[in-house]
């Protein structure tokens, strides 16, 4: 024991030093317009693309939103109980000339976008990484001279359909020339924001307030379709798969860059208005189809997603918290199998940075947290962005919290799609980030098909203690609805294979929750007892599952309807298959 004291102090006082080293710095505040207009959407630009610059020299800048709560909140989570912002002096800042004085010497100069070239926004802010430059609108072009910056680039006019017979296709071929190709970019991060298109006109500026991020890592910057079988919503002019030749070669030439020795984080979602079937496109993909075919194309080039990022603010800055290990207990199984219905029960989906940062809240806060063991999905490869608010949550979990990687592991991915020479590197990925979350399952792995033997093997390595998958086909023909299909439960290698059942997953009051579950239930307690079955549930308050659970047991004490953490279920249920042999 006192040789483990002995080993941790270093660690501890170090980590003490540099908190109260940190806490001495003054830490500038400045708040986004609240306005509905074009040019409070390019003030989030100029403001967030200086602000990946200002945070690369330490956690100096935070935004607070005029229109949006989160910022604020977050900063007094983290602000006090001991916290890493806690007790750091703020001034204040009233306009953009001040975020422009205090980037001083470290901001060379502004590119200037071109809004008849939406794409060009994104262009613009991979240029804005790799030269430590602003991101302004013609509107704002003048602000260069104002604040003594040469403009380095102005991207109007320079693309016009030549190259591809598509604007948007030349910029991006370009920019993948110039700063993919040639090294430039961080080839651990891609970027897929919604361009200025549609949210500049609707002043969503969801992408807009995340520029810092990409600024701040050197990432390259896109809006493409995954689709080759139909032109985009927002380019239905270009020949058929140019978006998705595109998108290829950026992935290839990351790839390249990369050169096996990292895997590379896709930050953002497509844009369900340009790509699927939300209206007013017309598509005959829907989104779901299109969420998978992201993955579905990505994976082979060791690369995985983190999906939803819009609205996530400073992740500049909450990246440079200092994280403390983290650890998590490993609840026991009870001793005895019984004739139960034994469920598990996934709060999924915080699987990306933005139900992370924006919707966990709502959930963790429910005072109903803590009354029935629950498993929360949280991918740990999010401790590369928010790692002060998941040290937050290991802080606060209450008896019953368990927390377990998301889709599908360390990001989200199909692993059968990832190259066998590449697996290594795979395990590697998971491996490291499993360790620093203290996870040892992997409760969500999604999938085109069976995971391979390889698959599994590799997963061993990292989530020994279970895997559970949900597979959908979507590539199959016919016409038919696609509908999960199952694996049969079976231990390999010590680790569990089962299934997370997604039949629930579209529930959200405890009513739909408890007569969704009855049907799946009454048909495993048919077959089999005792029964053991996992569910996936979206973003819904602990207190309408605990209310759901109610119902089951009320309207069917028969059942004998047992609720367990993950680690419990996992034994369980490697006990009840190794006794059927």
């Amino acid at each position: 024991m006192e040789k483990l004291i002995l080993l941790a102090c270093p660690l501890a006082v170090a980590l003490s030093l540099c908190q109260a080293a940190m806490a001495a710095e003054p830490m500038y505040v400045f708040t986004l317009s609240a306005e509905s207009s074009v040019g409070a959407y390019d003030e989030a630009v100029a403001a967030t693309t200086m602000q990946g610059i200002i945070n690369r020299g330490g956690p100096r800048l935070y935004l607070l939103s005029g229109r949006d709560e989160r910022p604020r909140y977050w900063l007094d989570i983290l602000s006090r109980d001991g916290r890493w912002m806690q007790g750091r002096p703020r001034k204040p800042l009233a306009a953009l000339g001040d975020i422009r004085a205090l980037a001083g010497s470290a901001l060379k100069g502004a590119i200037i976008w071109d809004p008849n070239v939406p794409a060009t926004l994104n262009v613009a802010t991979t240029l804005a990484g790799v030269e430590d430059a602003v991101v302004l609108s013609p509107e704002l072009a003048q602000q260069a001279a104002v604040w003594r910056l040469p403009v380095l680039v102005d991207l109007r006019g320079k693309f016009t359909g030549e190259e591809t017979g598509s604007a948007k296709n030349d910029a991006y071929r370009w920019a993948i020339r110039e700063f993919i190709e040639k090294g430039r970019c961080n080839s651990h991060w891609l970027f897929l924001y919604e361009d200025a298109a549609n949210a500049r006109r609707n002043n969503n500026v969801g992408y807009a307030v995340t520029r810092d991020w990409a600024v701040r890592n050197r990432g390259f910057v896109f809006d493409l379709s995954p689709w080759g079988d139909e032109a985009p919503g927002d380019d239905p002019n270009q020949s058929l798969g140019t978006d998705l030749a595109t998108y290829k070669l950026i992935l290839n030439a990351t790839m390249k860059q990369a050169a096996g020795k990292q895997m590379t984080e896709l930050a953002g979602f497509f844009v369900w208005q340009k790509y699927s079937n939300t209206p007013p496109n017309t598509s005959k993909h829907d989104p779901g189809a299109t969420e998978w075919e992201t993955v579905y194309l990505i994976s082979p080039y060791n690369c995985y997603q983190n999906t939803a990022t819009d609205n996530c603010y400073n992740q500049s800055f909450h990246c440079q918290a200092l994280l403390k290990p983290l650890k998590q207990p490993r609840p026991a199984a009870p001793n005895n199998i019984e004739a139960k219905t034994y469920l598990c029960i996934l709060m999924a989906d915080y699987d990306s940075a933005m139900p992370l940062y924006q919707w966990m809240p709502k959930s963790w806060d429910d005072p109903a947290r803590g009354t029935l063991p629950l498993c929360w999905g949280v991918n740990p490869n999010l401790l590369e962005t928010y790692p002060d608010i998941i040290a937050y949550l290991y802080e606060t979990a209450r008896s019953g919290d368990v927390f377990a990687a998301d889709a599908s592991a360390a990001g989200y991915m199909n692993p059968n799609r990832v190259l066998p020479e590449s697996l290594p590197l795979f395990i590697r990925h998971n491996k490291r980030f499993f360790e620093q979350a203290d996870m040892t399952v992997a409760p969500m792995v999604l999938d085109w098909a069976e995971p391979t033997a390889a698959v599994k093997n590799a997963f061993v390595q990292f989530a020994p203690d279970g895997f559970a998958t949900i597979i959908y086909n979507f590539h199959k023909t016919g016409g038919d609805p696609v509908r999960q299909e199952m694996v049969v439960d079976h231990v390999w290698k010590g680790m569990v294979v089962t299934n997370l059942d997604n039949g629930i997953c579209n529930s959200s009051t405890p009513e739909e929750l408890a007569a969704s579950m009855k049907g799946i239930i009454a048909a495993r307690v048919a077959k089999d007892r005792p029964a053991f079955l996992f569910f996936r549930i979206v973003w819904v308050p602990p207190g309408n599952v605990a209310k759901a659970i109610e119902i089951l047991k009320t309207d069917h004490p028969e059942w004998n309807v047992e609720v367990v953490n993950p680690y419990a279920y996992f034994n369980l249920l490697k006990r009840h298959i190794e006794a059927r042999r």
